[in-house]
């Protein structure tokens, strides 16, 4: 009953736009000084933390998270912001001196070089954080980036993009284009005006991604797929506060999440007690469901 928006469906002409604005801005972007791009990025973290209620509030209309779960994705994109740009500074921008062979007037160095222009295709179950991550840490870089949202997580985009714009990111580094993947998703792996690409989502489009986006010479492409995630249980673990843990981490946001615990490692003599918890547990799950309803 909430609309939370109208959002334009964008076609391959689209991307193709995105990318030469952020062909056309990247250089710019590159020959900044870093620690002034570490300045915009760390801009951008505090004004998402500063939106956190709404952002999260929009979140939970949007994807249907609980609110503690949306108000923890929000933080979240935040935290990576500014853990990328620690980062960078800690490394002093990984610009350092390497060794020679012994002859005092050679000079060599260890100098990062940005690929270009990022795609980044962010998941509907994370549509904050997994393309606050990817986006920052390329643009930190000195990359420009294009992000295609899940189609069920516009607003998060959206909302991120807000955050960059307000913190002084300049126009044409980040590029929102919103649309199927078999429209704008294509083009973003086939237009060699992509430098490199970055994907959160199912096992087969990932795996399709890896095989195909590089074609006439190499590229990043950085798929994550979800895993299957164990929990272990030693037999002098208390059993109540692990149950507890498994249940929320399997069953959070319906467990349709990378992060969902989805195997156990349990010792043999505590095994059935465990088992009898998680039953009693995942049953008053239903039975909160069912009254919901």
């Amino acid at each position: 009953e909430i609309l939370v928006g109208t959002f334009a469906k964008g076609g391959r002409h689209d991307v193709v736009d995105a990318i030469a604005a952020a062909r056309r801005a990247q250089p710019a972007w590159a020959a900044t000084p870093w620690k002034e791009r570490l300045a915009i990025i760390r801009k951008a973290g505090d004004l998402i933390s500063a939106r956190q209620m709404e952002y999260a509030a929009l979140m939970a209309y949007e994807v249907g998270k609980t609110r503690l779960e949306a108000l923890g994705e929000v933080e979240e994109a935040a935290d990576l912001l500014r853990y990328y740009a620690q980062t960078f500074e800690d490394n002093k921008g990984f610009d350092h001196p390497m060794g020679n062979l012994g002859d005092s007037s050679v000079h060599t160095r260890s100098i990062p070089r940005p690929h270009g222009v990022f795609a980044v295709i962010a998941p509907f179950n994370f549509p904050m954080a997994l393309a606050a991550g990817p986006t920052s840490a390329a643009l930190i870089a000195g990359n420009a980036t294009v992000l295609k949202p899940a189609s069920a997580g516009a607003m998060s985009g959206v909302m991120l993009m807000e955050a960059y714009r307000d913190a002084g990111l300049p126009a044409g580094l980040f590029n929102l284009v919103m649309g199927p993947g078999d429209t704008v998703g294509r083009e973003l792996r086939e237009n060699p005006g992509i430098d490199g690409i970055v994907f959160t989502g199912s096992s087969e489009v990932g795996m399709d991604l890896y095989r195909t986006f590089s074609t006439r010479f190499p590229r990043p492409c950085i798929v994550e797929m979800g895993g299957k995630n164990p929990a272990i249980v030693t037999k002098k673990a208390d059993l109540e506060e692990a149950a507890e843990g498994i249940v929320r981490s399997a069953f959070g946001f319906q467990g349709q999440k990378c992060s969902a615990n989805s195997r156990i490692y349990v010792e043999r003599p505590v095994r059935d007690e465990l088992v009898r918890l998680l039953v009693e547990k995942t049953e008053k799950l239903v039975e909160i469901g069912r009254a919901h309803v």
